[in-house]
């Protein structure tokens, strides 16, 4: 074997084994840093998320919730390290304020203060109020207005001009963008099957409330559902029969009842008192025909026949054979 390669062979083994050294030395001291402040870091390093699911009203338990590492130092605003900090005082329970789903990190926004109830002002911005109007199917958009939905109020009223003794009926937008809290007794934003509801309650501002319950009062109001990216507000215009075209004939009756002298209200009066008239006649004649035969008292009168005599002959017929012919003669009769 050859001196260089000999002296080649040792100078590897050499570097070999300081590197071996280096690592090794590396990995301890990391280590020894590691179990030093691993159990502070973990600590501060872990969020807390729902393990079940949860809905308004439900009480947060602690096998409803699980910690699981956050390696990021940013953490979302209003959340929790540890569990121990969410339940509290078994005294002092917190309910869910609106539906979490597993894995969702548990926020303040979304649960009450230590102690609180449940409830739907609790709920509520500071300086809002809660309102409710009545709906049905139709008005409340067939059922699909779920909480934290926004809607726009219109408001459909008819205005008496006093000037020509007529009304004219019009559509405005009442309120835009305004959120819904609940319908009918469910605030659960989750539930998004259809459900005919009969009321639905706002958040909305004080002059806002006050408009809201003067329009239920004076017209009928009803929903428009938004996009639920949409939040600006629009320009609108109160909507008349007249804008809701026709043609050139629909622009001459909206000029004629702009015109209007008070001759088309003595016209529409003329004509509802002919149908009064006429609907009144014809269910007079409808109960008639309802009433039972057994009802009605039918009089027979039997008349008196006299009876008929025979008719007395005025003559008579007499034959005379005269040899071989026959002859016929008619002979009067005497009646006494």
């Amino acid at each position: 074997m050859r001196f260089s390669t000999i002296i080649s062979l040792v100078v590897s083994i050499i570097f070999a084994g300081a590197a071996v050294f280096a690592t090794r030395a590396y990995l301890a001291d990391q280590q020894a840093r590691l179990a030093a402040d691993g159990g502070t870091k973990t600590q501060e390093k872990t969020l807390v998320v729902a393990a079940k699911a949860m809905r308004f009203g439900d009480r947060v338990r602690p096998e409803n919730l699980k910690a699981i590492p956050w390696p990021s130092e940013e953490r979302p605003e209003g959340s929790f390290q540890a569990i121990v900090a969410v339940i509290g005082d078994d005294n002092e329970p917190r309910y869910a304020m609106e539906a979490i789903d597993p894995g969702e990190p548990l926020l303040t926004s979304k649960i009450t203060g230590a102690g609180e109830r449940a409830t739907l002002s609790a709920a509520l911005d500071q300086g809002m109020k809660a309102v409710s109007i009545r709906v049905n199917d139709v008005l409340g958009v067939a059922g699909f207005v779920r909480p934290s939905d926004r809607v726009d109020v219109l408001l459909t009223r008819v205005v008496e001009n006093r000037k020509n003794n007529s009304e004219q009926t019009s559509v405005d937008v009442l309120l835009q963008g305004v959120k819904v809290l609940a319908v009918d007794q469910t605030a659960d934003e989750r539930k998004d099957e259809p459900v005919v509801v009969k009321t639905v309650t706002f958040e909305v501002t004080t002059e806002e409330a006050q408009r809201l319950t003067l329009g239920a009062s004076i017209g009928t109001l009803s929903l428009a559902l938004r996009n639920i990216s949409s939040a600006s507000a629009e320009q609108t215009r109160p909507i008349t029969v007249a804008d809701l075209g026709g043609g050139p004939m629909a622009t001459e009756l909206s000029n004629d009842l702009a015109k209007d002298d008070g001759r088309f209200d003595i016209i529409e009066r003329l004509v509802r008192k002919v149908g009064d008239d006429l609907t009144s006649r014809m269910n007079s004649v409808e109960n008639r025909m309802k009433t039972p035969l057994r009802e009605k008292q039918v009089q027979i009168v039997e008349r008196e026949v006299e009876p008929v005599l025979p008719i007395e002959p005025k003559w008579a017929t007499v034959g005379v054979w005269n040899t071989t012919k026959r002859e016929e003669h008619r002979v009067g009769l005497m009646i006494q």
